[in-house]
């Protein structure tokens, strides 16, 4: 399949990339680089094995370049990462969050359609589940309200696209809930680099790990937890990616709207992540209890036996995996792609 990845130059986008080349598929990457870099491309293409990925430094909030875009080549489908994502920026920001991705969505999807591409996977989030009605969270568990602007918008784009789909059936539809993705594709050549202070844990532990920042701040510890930290399900980004080439599958035999979880099933605290990666390592990573986040729960982790049962896929990395190949990443590239 020709596949169109918006937000491909990112760090989940640029994983999945070069799993979608491993089974077979090409891509054309979309991307305005507001938060990511043409030099991940130019890595992934050398990882893939090709010449070069066709990239367009294209908002998708601009309709003249998508059209563009859709009239040069033929899609079977869209995978669609392009969005603005920090939490903590979200409740600050709600305006900008709010019309960057819907607005982009919805501008995606109106050119998708009419170029006659219907087929589209979007990433979604666990935070959608809110405040969990029940953990391990299935499918099925109710969506709760979202604690944040970013998860509002996840939620508000997984209506529209149902509701789109339900109008016309000729549209498939896959919506993949993430997890919390981490670590790095085991060359060290690609991974997550955060424009200025990082928003997700494991780049601030890298960070503090190669010197950039003094110690980790960890918000809460006072959380209906063992150990009182946030606990999460934590992803190996190379996992995740695979799940988004599974998930072709469910567009392939037509699913008209399918859900599923991206997760491991495990349930890890802040602090159990601090100890593995310095288990992992062998390095002491200094932290601080902070005042609790605003918009953080207490406790997030899936129920993933329906992605395995319906597309065969299922987490293969463990907590070690994650921790020691953010490292490599972080150690070889200690200012990303900067360097």
């Amino acid at each position: 399949m020709n596949i169109l990845v918006t937000g491909g130059a990112g760090f989940i986008g640029s994983h999945t990339i070069i799993e979608l080349y491993k089974a077979g598929h090409t891509v054309v990457v979309v991307d305005n680089l507001s938060n990511s870099s043409k030099e991940s491309l130019r890595r992934v293409a050398e990882l893939a094995g090709v010449e070069k990925i066709p990239f367009y430094p294209v908002d998708i909030r601009d309709r003249e370049g998508l059209n563009k875009v859709m009239e040069s080549h033929t899609f079977d489908a869209c995978i669609h990462f392009a969005g603005l994502k920090a939490v903590g920026e979200s409740v600050e920001k709600p305006w900008e969050y709010y019309e960057n991705n819907i607005n982009g969505t919805l501008v995606l999807l109106d050119v998708m359609r009419k170029h006659n591409c219907k087929n589209i996977i979007f990433s979604s989030s666990a935070t959608v589940y809110g405040d969990p009605a029940v953990i391990p969270i299935t499918e099925e568990c109710p969506k709760g309200h979202c604690t944040n602007p970013y998860g509002q918008t996840k939620s508000m784009l997984e209506e529209i696209l149902m509701d789109i789909q339900k109008a016309d059936p000729e549209w498939n539809v896959v919506l993949l809930r993430y997890f919390n993705p981490i670590g790095a594709h085991p060359s060290g050549r690609i991974g997550e680099d955060p424009q200025g202070i990082p928003n997700n844990l494991m780049p601030y532990i890298t960070q503090v790990a190669v010197g950039k920042r003094a110690e980790l701040g960890v918000f809460g510890n006072d959380y209906d937890t063992p150990d009182g930290t946030g606990v999460r399900d934590f992803i190996h980004v190379v996992d995740l990616a695979t799940g988004h080439v599974k998930a072709l599958q469910a567009i392939q035999r037509q699913c008209g709207i399918s859900i599923y979880n991206l997760g491991t099933g495990h349930g890890y605290s802040v602090l159990d992540l601090v100890k593995a990666f310095q288990s992992a390592t062998g390095i002491t990573i200094p932290y601080s209890i902070k005042a609790r986040r605003p918009g953080d729960i207490a406790t997030c982790y899936s129920n993933p036996a329906k992605a395995e049962r319906e597309l065969g896929w299922k987490a293969q990395n463990g907590i070690n995996e994650m921790c020691r190949d953010a490292w490599n990443w972080q150690r070889q590239n200690p200012e990303g792609y900067k360097a």
